[in-house]
């Protein structure tokens, strides 16, 4: 089963927390949204806010101002139809690989022969046919990555989070993993929210590259990146020229945050 994709909204949010010492203010009055089969790339200094932005779009974090929605309600508790990858990608050493890729349809009380028949055909399609009852030692990094991404698959996901998913494998097979992103995100049509510290990976898989600034986030730019959507744009003179405009975004959010 594939659905259309989720639509977000950020009005006026921000988060304030308690670090044990003080109040610290994570985000201030931050407003955007994303359309239905959207790909939105987070980017921005470390520490800024971005994966606290996942974390209230996929209602594991509660806003102490302003409003988070998806498809118009607003985000009280974790979504069914929202699957979330993590930078440690939330695998269980003592699940084999079906097992790991059934898990979020197990948890959501899916019949567990459909549960599986959807797990094996969600590890076809990312390329790990074959390794059903391997378990996730005996994967390397990269195949540890496409078995997150096939969890996500199997559950069909309307909305797909990820934090840094690829930030701990090397640059050739980085870059493989992208294509696979796109893929995914081509044939699927998921509304999709990566966070990164890439500027080339927030240019190769964001319609739209949200900057944000030094904490607490706020947005400094909303740069559209219509070109994007084949494996050639990376290759491109556009590919050079957006990622010079995110830099200097990246540079005037780092002022602002300075004064």
């Amino acid at each position: 089963m594939e659905r259309g994709g989720a639509h977000i909204a950020f009005s006026h949010v921000g988060l304030v927390y308690d670090d044990g010492v003080e109040d610290i203010e994570a985000l201030h009055d931050l407003s955007f949204e994303a359309a239905p089969g959207e790909a939105i790339a987070l980017i921005g200094p470390s520490g800024c806010g971005k994966s606290t932005t996942l974390h209230l779009t996929a209602g594991l974090l509660a806003p102490t101002g302003g409003e988070v929605t998806v498809n118009g309600e607003a985000v009280g508790r974790p979504r069914q139809e929202t699957a979330f990858i993590a930078q440690d990608l939330g695998l269980f050493p003592w699940k084999t690989v079906l097992q790991n890729a059934a898990l979020g349809l197990v948890v959501r009380k899916v019949a567990k022969t459909e549960a599986l028949e959807r797990a094996r055909a969600a590890l076809e399609q990312v390329g790990l046919g074959g390794y059903e009852h391997s378990y996730p030692k005996e994967l390397s990094g990269g195949m540890k990555q496409r078995l997150a991404l096939a969890r996500a698959v199997a559950m069909d996901a309307d909305l797909l989070l990820m934090d840094e998913p690829l930030s701990a494998v090397d640059a050739l097979l980085r870059e493989s993993l992208q294509d696979l992103l796109l893929d995914l995100w081509l044939k699927r049509g998921h509304t999709q929210m990566l966070v990164t510290h890439s500027i080339e990976e927030a240019v190769y898989l964001g319609r739209r590259i949200l900057v944000f600034s030094e904490r607490p986030a706020t947005l400094v730019a909303d740069i559209a990146n219509p070109d994007m959507g084949e494996a050639s744009w990376r290759d491109s003179a556009g590919f050079a020229a957006k990622c010079h405009e995110v830099r200097s975004a990246l540079a005037q959010g780092g002022e602002r945050g300075a004064r």
